[in-house]
Order: structure tokens, then C-alpha cells, then sequence
């Protein structure tokens, strides 16, 4: 069970977010809060799995509670909410301890996804912001390297794709089924903004994930 403390100060957001919860298969909603300071009294309370808080709130923001859970809560994990895709809100959030960043307007299964992802301890981020993250770090770094926005899942099935595996081998390998494998290859292209397969054996090899040949 992914037991969860929700906190967002519009009440109509909370119920939404809270209803799609509802519906989703082990997960809980311990609570609610509507500040950052009430959110840090309820984690400390009720110890939740993951603290899904809204990025801007009034007195203390989620950024600062995201610090302070860090401090007093390590094995909670924060996964911020907000309507802001710009890559130093993102920084910013990573910088404070939270482990995922997911957008508002992101379709309703990434918000089960980014659960069960942080829960089996990877990062997660709304392919949108992956993809601006990739290009801002790529553009600084004279596109030499690029960060970790992809989870260890995902990983395996970029390098086995970029070894020239099928979907059916991946599958195989992976011991997933072959819907899966394809789910995660649209995710990795989505997240890194790559359109095709050789544009994915060629990131796989600028960033180390495979060897060049020969």
C-alpha cells in the first residue's frame, strides 16, 4: 500500500487529485493539507510514503517544506506538483530533495506512474520537463553528456533497443510483456524528445549507456 499525504491550498484541486487516487489499486490517502506547515505537522504524524505538494503555497512553499521533509523525513519521498515547466523550477525542486515533478495539466495515468516509480526508488519526471532538462544540460554541456532523467527501467530497454534487440527479445529478456516494452520505449522517446530509433542508438552512444562499436 502507497500510503499518501496530499497538500495543495485549492481545496478543487485536492478533491480532484484525491478522487484519481481513489481509483488507483494500493494507494492511500492518509491526508490532506492546504499549507506547507500543515503538511510538514501531518508527515510528521502520519510518516506517508510520498508527500504530493503543490510547488507554491501561501507561508511556507512546497519548495521549503520539500527542504525540511529532506531534514526531519529522509525516506519520504516528495513529488511536487506544478503548472511550471520551466527548467529552474525543476532544478530547483530537485535541489530541495523531491524526488519527482509532475505537471498539473499531464494526462491522469503519469500521476499512478510517478508513484510506483518513486516508490521502487527512481526519480520521476512529466516527460515535458524531461525533455526541456535534456536540451537546457545538453546545450550547457556542449551535448557531451546528459542527466539521469530516465528511470533504471527505462534505461534497460533504451540499451537493449539501442543494441539492436526487438520489442519481442526485450520482452523476453526483461521478462515483461510486450505492451510494456513498447509503453516503455514511447516514454523514453517522449521524455528525450527523439522521434525514431536510430535517433535513440544515437543518444545511447553519446551518453556512454552503449559502447561504440569496434
Amino acid at each position: 500500500m502507497i500510503r499518501v499525504l496530499l497538500a495543495d491550498d485549492h481545496a478543487l484541486v485536492r478533491a480532484g487529485i484525491h478522487s484519481l487516487l481513489q481509483g488507483m489499486r494500493e494507494v492511500q490517502v492518509v491526508s490532506e493539507a492546504s499549507s506547507g506547515e500543515e503538511a510538514l505537522e501531518l508527515a510528521n504524524r502520519d510518516r506517508p510514503d510520498v508527500v504530493l505538494m503543490d510547488i507554491a503555497m501561501k507561508g511556507i512553499t512546497g519548495l521549503e517544506a520539500a527542504a525540511r521533509l529532506r531534514e526531519r523525513h529522509p525516506e519520504v519521498r516528495v513529488v511536487i506538483l506544478s503548472m511550471h515547466s520551466g527548467e529552474e523550477y525543476v532544478l530547483q525542486a530537485l535541489r530541495a530533495g523531491a524526488v519527482g515533478y509532475l505537471l498539473k495539466g499531464a494526462a491522469t495515468g503519469e500521476l499512478e506512474l510517478a508513484l510506483r516509480s518513486v516508490m521502487r526508488g527512481e526519480s520521476w519526471l512529466s516527460p515535458s520537463v524531461s525533455r526541456q532538462v535534456v536540451e537546457g544540460y545538453m546545450h550547457r554541456t556542449g551535448g557531451e553528456t546528459a542527466p539521469d532523467v530516465l528511470t533504471a527501467r527505462q534505461r534497460e530497454v533504451l540499451k537493449l533497443v539501442a543494441g539492436g534487440k526487438s520489442t519481442k527479445e526485450i520482452a523476453f529478456l526483461l521478462n515483461l510483456s510486450v505492451k510494456t516494452v513498447e509503453t516503455h520505449r514511447a516514454q523514453i522517446m517522449e521524455r528525450l524528445g527523439i522521434r525514431d530509433v536510430a535517433g535513440l542508438v544515437r543518444y545511447a552512444l553519446r551518453t556512454g549507456l552503449v559502447p561504440p562499436e569496434g
